[in-house]
């Protein structure tokens, strides 16, 4: 995990397409956090173009906010068009467990080939198949240990799955690893969760190990939130030195500040 920033780089260098299917409440702010780390962000959320804009992507995000009958026939549609090209999936289980409908949702959602499953704990859990009480898109409480379920989850989907939180897990099913960057103001902001899924795509868009590459970009994106915490008056403020400190992140400052831990 010493070369984070040789993929910041590569982003930098390669500005991947990045594809989403998205929130409507983040969505500006998902193509920002994308620009601002170096790639290229499009939204094609119609049901006719979904695949072709797939299709000459590098990755493409899901993520189920704000979704409905329309959205999600554009995100199976885009979902095969990814996994025939072997490009990288990134599903933002938002939501998952509150309702019903998003319940069944996420479930069609996963028959398809994912790489990166990204939510809070009691998102992944709910998708994982464990019954928790949410508050909304906010986490609710989990029993059990959060770590085993993400691991088994990751395993079971062959996949990648990201738990966020005070400390995110990152595991294949293998190998887990806490990502302990961050600052408590990201949670006082709307959408810094559907950027972080972001982050991860446009990282998976040029690094084919998802493990690594969901590490190193959730590593930059919290790195980014502590420095900007330093300066910032407010949620107000700490948004807008988000997106400069992004786009100043250095080899030097990322190995300084990176908290990150084997546990498994």
């Amino acid at each position: 995990m010493d070369k984070i920033y040789e993929v910041l780089e590569r982003v930098r260098k390669e500005s991947p397409l990045v594809h989403h299917i998205t929130n409507w409440v983040t969505i500006y702010d998902c193509a920002n956090i994308v620009k601002v780390f170096g790639g290229s962000p499009v939204m094609a959320h119609a049901p006719e173009e979904a695949a072709e804009m797939t299709s000459i992507s590098a990755s493409l995000v899901v993520n189920i906010g704000t979704l409905n009958n329309t959205s999600v026939e554009a995100m199976k549609t885009a979902i095969a068009a990814a996994n025939k090209k072997g490009i990288p999936v990134i599903l933002d289980a938002v939501g998952v467990g509150a309702t019903k409908y998003r319940n069944e949702k996420i479930k069609e959602l996963l028959e398809y080939k994912i790489s990166v499953i990204k939510g809070n704990a009691s998102e992944i859990a709910s998708a994982a198949g464990i019954s928790v009480t949410t508050k909304g898109v906010d986490s609710g409480n989990v029993s059990g240990d959060m770590v085993n379920i993400a691991k088994q989850f990751a395993y079971d989907k062959e996949c990648v799955v990201v738990a966020t939180g005070k400390e995110d897990i990152c595991t294949d099913g293998e190998s887990v690893y806490l990502v302990k960057n961050g600052t408590p103001m990201m949670s006082q902001v709307v959408g810094t969760g559907s950027m972080a899924a972001s982050v991860i795509g446009t990282f998976c868009a040029v690094e084919k190990d998802y493990l690594f590459a969901a590490i190193a970009g959730l590593v930059c994106f919290e790195i980014a939130g502590e420095n900007a915490d330093k300066t910032s008056e407010g949620p107000g403020t700490f948004k807008n030195k988000l997106f400069d400190k992004i786009s100043t992140l250095s080899d030097i400052s990322i190995n300084k500040m990176k908290r990150l831990e084997k546990i498994r």
